[in-house]
């Protein structure tokens, strides 16, 4: 072990720089099927508008992304399998249903 060399801020860094490169990924899949989507003449579905943020469950024992889609008005939240080395589903929310069972009550 070299001198000076601190493994643990490495490790997180590495780990950081995967996540983000996993974020990346995800946004290019998100584009193809976007576009792959659009070729259909079934699925009208709008161009994504994407907004990412950061933070914790409800229990807050887990971190997860939450990527919020304002133009479908979709939310998902996803979560870093440290196992599989890729992110996983948590959760999805339809915004205008949430809002419309809202309204209902």
């Amino acid at each position: 072990m070299k001198i000076g060399m601190n493994t643990g801020r490495t490790r997180k860094s590495n780990a950081v720089a995967r996540l983000n490169i996993g974020l990346a990924a995800g946004a290019v899949v998100l584009a193809v099927v976007g576009m792959a989507g659009a070729q259909s003449t079934q699925s009208r579905r709008n161009a994504g508008q994407y907004t990412c943020v950061g933070g914790q469950t409800l229990g807050g024992y887990t971190n997860v992304i939450y990527v919020l889609d304002s133009a479908n008005r979709e939310m998902v939240a996803l979560q870093w399998n440290d196992t599989t080395k890729q992110l996983d589903g948590v959760g999805f929310r339809d915004l205008v249903e949430d809002i419309t069972k809202e309204n209902d009550r």
